[in-house]
């Protein structure tokens, strides 16, 4: 490792502070998930027409994905592995009571959990609150008025691949009933933390990323010491640090792409207030600075490289099941018919939403990872196009008008409120003892030195 040594520390002090969750894994070894080779089958789509030969010979890109591809959560990890002395209740009970009243407010915090909140309340060099703030009014008309009808799109579109699916998959958390609830709990997530002032050291959001974090890591450490099914030598780590760019930068990532294709190589102030909003809650996150781009060309060319790096496979007992219990999920709080027909009109624009940005626009692409979008869909969208785009259009002019721009963020501010009342409480746990272990996965073990 030349690029990027402190990653590269980071890595290999897993395995010496946490034997008990690292200790199996080789990290000089790369997992078989890892498309290192350039005639390797990966998950970049074809259709988008990029040169993955020349995103592998990029070998700092190349180097920092393979050495994040084996990070965790060098600091919530050794906190979730408090399972084996503590309860989950326990853990979460500490962690809310740090969060909202500071870690002064939890006399028996241990050591890990005093760690942990410290790293969170860093403040990098970058940041700067106040854009923060002005990118979060902006993200605002976003997770008001149009997150409700794609976000369930972009969350199937994690499941494309088994090697990054297969984590989730282990949780049991989206099958049957449970699916619903973790939509929504994601939506949620990404909703409150447009909030005023909620990334702030006591906000919500601040509280919520924590969760999120502990959440993560207690996935890695049912997988690492608890299930049958986890096999380090191809899958990795579970949940790293690469596979969370793309849930937190794709709103970045589809907005740099934009600005690309408009012939821009630069961020206007409010797009760039957007992307430092995004990139400090990746921050809170846990993400490494260096997986938190700030330009539109480095933006597209992680995402991209993301894909060129991941070995493509689709199970379907893994990759299947998750899409078709994901856009079969019930989201709305009611079986009122007005909420029934809303459910059908936002998997109509969620379908819409995956066609466009994760098949290129085509149904057959889409039908393949099983998601069909037929003639019901296409009459759904043009009946409520006018309002539901409409709206997010005007309101979005609106909030460029000056005299305008107090009320109109007011009114957003209660649509949020509103959207989280639907989604209801977002716990941010997952449960060992719901794991769905089986036989251990067919797939070759072998591994490439990094």
């Amino acid at each position: 490792m030349s690029h990027h040594p402190a990653l590269a520390e980071l890595v290999h002090r897993q395995g010496e502070q946490q034997p008990t969750m690292y200790g199996q894994i080789d990290f000089d070894v790369a997992p078989y998930r890892l498309a290192l080779r350039h005639d390797d089958l990966s998950a970049l789509p074809d259709w988008l027409g990029v040169d993955r030969d020349e995103l592998l010979a990029d070998e700092t890109v190349v180097e920092l994905f393979a050495t994040t591809t084996m990070l965790g959560d060098t600091v919530a990890d050794p906190y979730a592995a408090l399972l084996s002395e503590h309860s989950l209740k326990h853990l979460v009970d500490m962690l809310v009571r740090a969060c909202q009243g500071g870690i002064e407010s939890v006399p028996e915090a241990p050591p890990e959990l005093r760690a942990f909140i410290a790293a969170m309340e860093q403040k990098p060099a970058w940041l700067d609150m106040g854009m923060v703030e002005k990118g979060a009014r902006a993200a605002r008309v976003q997770a008001a008025l149009l997150a409700p009808f794609i976000t369930r799109g972009a969350f199937v579109a994690t499941f494309m691949n088994t090697y990054a699916a297969l984590p989730m998959a282990l949780t049991g958390a989206l099958t049957g009933a449970r699916a619903a609830h973790r939509v929504n709990e994601t939506t949620s997530f990404f909703a409150v933390t447009t909030q005023p002032g909620a990334l702030d050291r006591h906000g919500p959001g601040f509280q919520a990323a924590a969760m999120v974090r502990l959440m993560h890591s207690m996935v890695r450490f049912h997988a690492l010491t608890r299930s049958e099914r986890w096999d380090p030598a191809v899958y990795g780590v579970p949940v790293p640090q690469v596979d969370q760019l793309p849930a937190n930068y794709i709103t970045t990532f589809l907005l740099a792409h934009r600005v690309l294709r408009s012939g821009r190589t630069y961020f206007t102030s409010t797009e760039r207030a957007m992307v430092e909003f995004a990139r400090y809650r990746g921050f809170l996150l846990g993400l490494p600075e260096e997986l938190l781009p700030t330009e539109p060309e480095q933006i597209v060319q992680v995402f991209y490289t993301w894909g060129a790096l991941l070995r493509g496979g689709f199970d379907d007992e893994t990759c299947g099941q998750l899409v078709r219990s994901t856009m079969a999920a019930y989201l709305r709080p009611t079986r009122s018919w007005p909420d029934r027909i809303a459910d059908e009109v936002e998997k109509s624009y969620s379908k819409a939403f995956f066609l466009r940005a994760f098949a290129g626009g085509k149904t057959a692409v889409a039908h393949e990872m099983g998601v069909d979008f037929g003639r019901a869909d296409v009459a759904r969208i043009a009946a409520t196009a006018p309002f539901v785009l409409g709206r997010y259009i005007a309101v979005g002019q609106a909030r460029r008008v000056p005299v305008l721009r107090k009320s109109v963020d007011a009114y957003l501010v209660r649509m949020v409120e509103r959207r989280l009342r639907q989604y209801g409480k977002a716990e941010y746990t997952t449960d060992g003892s719901s794991y769905a272990d089986a036989q251990r996965p067919h797939a070759p073990a072998r591994g490439t030195t990094v």
